[in-house]
């Protein structure tokens, strides 16, 4: 099998870990930078160009595509799936799942646990948006934000309103969410690969700070989830269309509450922490789904 991993970053972890278990299971695998390639729309035949050459062999793609580039990303992830190649993640669910808004009004129509989040545009509507969730305090977050940037806890009214105000001005979107005391600054993250969850590590925020990001300076160990929560996080990624997805969840007093589904979670932290090969299960999924794609196109099902 070939597969083509497309990543800005052949020397990060992530990447690294995927081709180095693509290639023991004995499989040819490319990294390719997707902002190097480009691909000509009017054609009756769907190609990829990755420089000089015409990308048009592959039988599988993972695609590990950065917040900042999902645009052109997963357009090329889309070349890719016109032209019948399994995706591992489709450009739809990940654009779907990077939308914050948009992910947890899917989230909340399929009945999942959420934070009590408000969202609006005029400044009139503040205290409403406060009041929604509960007051103070409460987290304000910015629709763009990742790794915790972009996150704020407002302990007070006065607070909350000072930073919707500079948001505003900025022209900014963003939501106000409860703050879920009871989680301690501390989220649970469950890796999702198929039907199941690999996976799983408790994230700690460092004294003083909210997040639990371990970007953030938080701390990880292994943690053993409950059956809601694994059905939680196995519900979360279905519903975004994930295949691969890390879901985030905070243990609060209501049950399992979904924090952000994402559709490139990294494989350092949960394969440190939680001890599992989480590469080799990656590559063993698409295997066999390639293999029943390939069944299906036999039995001239698809």
């Amino acid at each position: 099998m070939k597969i083509c991993i497309l990543s800005r970053g052949p020397k990060l972890y992530s990447t690294m870990r995927i081709v180095e278990e693509a290639q023991k299971a004995g499989h040819e695998v490319d990294v390719v930078d997707p902002l190097k390639c480009w691909v000509n729309i009017a054609t009756k035949r769907p190609r990829v160009h990755y420089k000089d050459t015409v990308l048009d062999d592959y039988d599988a793609v993972i695609p590990r595509i950065g917040n900042s580039v999902t645009f052109y990303g997963t357009a090329i992830l889309r070349q890719f799936e016109m032209m019948g190649v399994f995706a591992a993640n489709t450009s739809v669910a990940i654009s779907r799942s990077r939308d914050k808004l948009r992910s947890l009004q899917i989230l909340a129509k399929k009945g999942l646990g959420l934070p009590v989040t408000g969202f609006a545009h005029s400044t009139k509507m503040t205290n409403n948006l406060i009041d929604a969730v509960g007051g103070a305090p409460c987290v304000i977050k910015m629709l763009q934000g990742t790794q915790g940037k972009g996150v704020v806890l407002a302990d007070n009214v006065k607070a909350a309103e000072s930073v919707i105000d500079l948001l505003r001005g900025l022209n900014a979107h963003f939501l106000v969410q409860e703050f879920i005391e009871e989680a301690k600054g501390a989220d649970i993250r469950c890796f999702v690969v198929g039907d199941k969850v690999i996976a799983s590590m408790k994230r700690q925020g460092k004294e003083g700070e909210f997040r639990s990001n371990l970007h953030q300076g938080g701390t990880a160990e292994k943690v053993k989830i409950s059956k809601e929560e694994r059905r939680t996080a196995v519900e979360a990624a279905k519903a975004m269309g994930l295949n691969i997805a890390g879901v985030d969840i905070l243990r609060s007093n209501n049950g399992p509450s979904i924090m952000e589904v994402n559709s490139s979670p990294g494989l350092e932290g949960i394969e440190k922490n939680a001890e599992i090969n989480v590469g080799k299960l990656i590559i063993e999924f698409v295997e066999k789904a390639v293999k029943e794609k390939r069944s299906n196109r036999t039995r001239g099902e698809g």
